[in-house]
């Protein structure tokens, strides 16, 4: 399993949300290509960066700070964040996201995803983000009527094979994961799938090891190495 550490981009700063809730922000770094290069120089080989605007206005608006990232660190870049078209998927790649997360439009529309995967195979996962048991869309704005279960096993017969599942209750809250739940997740997912949601020590990551899932190919972690709960090193020596 791989650490992907998470730079969440807002208003041109790296930020990290509560629960997703866009009025409990906190800012780590006034400039994202920083928070991006301490991951970086502590050992991230891959990242996990979310276009939080993006995700609000349905289009991706912080791309210009993907590329900074992308050209000036030696980093593998997985942006997530208002692609709902061919077009900003294509802006994303451009920009040197080396591969990109559909959420919103996954969901909502089977042709872009079928299009997208075509076009677009392994760099295309597909996020998957739940909130009191039901998936949410735009940007965790608005709640859906479909359990996280349900909306994988969907996406699946439409050719998805690669998630990031969120629990958005638990995101920075530095609580640990619902190992359960990620037990759940697995036997749902027939591909591969990164975790995401209340990491809060190398404690949770040795414990997400612990459950032995094949398919469990990553965890992402904001939060927790903000806040020095562990270092990029010992979260990859935890999930080594």
């Amino acid at each position: 399993m791989i650490l992907l550490p998470a730079v969440d981009i807002r208003d041109g700063k790296a930020v990290r949300l509560r629960q997703g809730r866009f009025d409990e922000e906190t800012v780590y770094a006034d400039d994202p290509l920083e928070a991006a290069r301490s991951f970086v120089e502590a050992g991230a080989n891959f990242l996990h960066v979310v276009d939080l605007d993006g995700a609000r206005e349905g289009e991706p608006v912080n791309l210009h700070h993907v590329e900074r990232i992308a050209s000036q660190l030696e980093v593998a870049v997985e942006l997530g964040g208002g692609l709902r078209s061919i077009a900003s998927i294509r802006r994303a790649l451009a920009a040197g996201a080396s591969r990109v997360v559909m959420g919103t439009a996954a969901l909502t529309d089977p042709d872009l995803l079928e299009e997208a995967l075509q076009a677009f195979t392994s760099r295309i996962l597909v996020g998957v983000d739940v909130r009191d048991g039901l998936v949410s869309v735009a940007g965790w704005t608005q709640a859906t009527q479909m359990r996280g279960d349900e909306a994988i096993r969907r996406l699946q017969t439409q050719g998805a094979t690669r998630f990031v599942y969120t629990n958005v209750d638990r995101d920075g809250m530095l609580e640990g994961p619902d190992l359960d739940e990620v037990r759940r997740v697995s036997e749902t997912v027939r591909g591969r799938f990164l975790y995401s949601g209340g990491i809060g020590s190398a404690d949770d990551l040795r414990a997400l090891r612990a459950l032995r899932l094949v398919n469990l190919a990553g965890v992402i972690s904001g939060k927790a190495l903000y806040e020095g709960r562990f270092s990029v090193r010992e979260g990859v020596e935890a999930l080594a």
